[in-house]
């Protein structure tokens, strides 16, 4: 188990480049699956989930090559289609989450499609339903092995109109792409619409598809005989972006974003600033200065601000535990009410043992009341329990005073490519520590 050692409490200086999108490079990779064309791929982040799903491709028997950084190509045109029953692909599926994208384009095209029940992270329940009930009412059959949490559809796909129970980003990617070779029509209803899903029906558009809709929670889908190659460049990472803001506001340091894909980021950049954090765009980039302090905007009446997840293009749950963490060190109090997973406040016991004043009122909410930079946070030792806690308290731990070490980092390099290196290069003292 990796462990990061981090002297904290002093100013970071420079630029960071954030990587390509994680949750968009599942998709569209899986969607390689929809042709036996070639399909290039570039910016894709060099992180763990993204290397795991591609090596699963390459076992799959999808002949992948390297073209240079971050860009590769796939041509899934000679597929082994026994692997998916093999013990080898039950152990690998069942280690990483984005592997349930990989059914939506295999029934498609095969007319069958298996996965083991999906890893990730520990933050709560993470459903399935919506995913099998969009490929059943395409017409697949369902089937589940529950002793053996294997789970499976087969058969002829025909469009439809469907209603999706919830605005599943992973659940609306996989019928999606289900859906674009499925004979007639489909509509999908309550459809996620988040920059991720909007690229995905681009690059699906570019093979050959006819989705419309794009950008609305209305997709209308046309199903198309077959889909060809395509060229395709993945966004930059939101989730890195909205947590290199929290880093510099934590930090008091001068940071510059280059390249953020400003018109994908929603009301990210609009979110901070309400916690008092000053950010500039100048370009694509984004700057943020130095600050001694930041103060949180309470509502007119005088109530405390509440920040809370919501569906695109409401704020997106990853960034609420960045929230969370800024907000101890801000003017003021703050309520974070995360919807959707009601284990991932449960970090906030390491940042309370830090000195942070957190009130956790219930597994979805935390009240957090701002020690506005007078008491620095302590340093620790702590675990990295999931991808986005494990940042916000690495950022933690850079402002906290003193040393920190953070165990199980494999957590972090889950999502953030080489986040040592890069930290280090702007004036973070962290080391990694087999």
């Amino acid at each position: 188990m990796g462990t990061f050692q981090i002297t904290g409490g002093k100013k970071l200086k420079g630029e960071l480049v954030p990587q390509g999108a994680k949750n968009e490079a599942l998709q569209v990779i899986c969607a390689t699956l929809l042709t036996s064309e070639k399909v290039t791929i570039s910016n894709i982040p060099d992180i763990v989930d993204v290397n795991k799903l591609i090596d699963l491709l390459a076992d799959l028997g999808v002949r992948i090559q390297r073209q240079g950084p971050g860009t590769y190509s796939f041509q899934a045109d000679d597929l082994n289609l026994g692997y998916l029953e093999s013990p080898e692909f039950k152990e690998k599926g069942s280690s990483l989450r984005g592997s349930i994208m990989i059914v939506g384009p295999l029934l498609a095209r095969f007319g069958k499609g298996f996965i083991p029940k999906p890893g990730g992270d520990k933050i709560g329940r993470r459903r399935l339903d919506t995913h099998f009930i969009g490929f059943q009412k395409l017409g697949a059959k369902f089937r589940y092995k529950a002793d053996e949490s294997f789970y499976g559809v087969e058969g002829e796909l025909t469009g439809t109109d469907m209603l999706l129970d919830e605005a599943s980003v992973t659940g609306t990617a996989n019928i999606l792409m289900a859906a674009a070779l499925a004979k007639g029509t489909t509509t999908i209803y309550n459809a996620a619409c988040e920059p991720y899903i909007q690229q995905l029906c681009k690059m699906l558009n570019s093979m050959g598809a006819k989705i419309t809709g794009i950008s609305s929670n209305l997709l209308t889908i046309e199903g198309v005989d077959e889909l060809g190659g395509c060229d395709h460049r993945i966004l930059p990472d939101m989730i890195e972006i909205g947590s290199w803001i929290g880093l510099a506001a934590m930090t008091g340091s001068e940071i510059t974003i280059k390249d953020v894909s400003y018109p994908d980021l929603g009301v990210i950049p609009s979110t901070f600033q309400k916690m008092g954090i000053k950010l500039e765009r100048r370009g694509d980039d984004i700057f943020i200065p130095s600050q001694d302090h930041y103060e949180i905007s309470n509502y007119i009446d005088g109530s405390i601000l509440t920040l809370a997840d919501a569906p695109w293009p409401g704020f997106t749950p990853d960034l609420l535990s960045i929230a969370l963490v800024v907000a101890t060190q801000a003017r003021g109090s703050v309520l974070i009410h995360q919807k959707m997973f009601e284990s991932r406040l449960f970090f906030v016991d390491k940042l309370i043992d830090m000195g942070a004043q957190i009130i956790l009122c219930d597994p979805h909410r935390a009240t957090i009341i701002g020690l506005d930079n007078q008491v620095p946070l302590r340093a620790t030792t702590m675990t990295s329990p999931d991808i986005r806690a494990g940042i916000s308290l690495l950022i933690a731990a850079l402002s906290a005073e003193g040393t920190s070490t953070i165990h199980n980092i494999e957590q972090i390099d889950r999502g953030y490519q080489n986040i040592d290196e890069r930290l280090r290069a702007i004036g973070a003292e962290i080391v990694r520590l087999d």
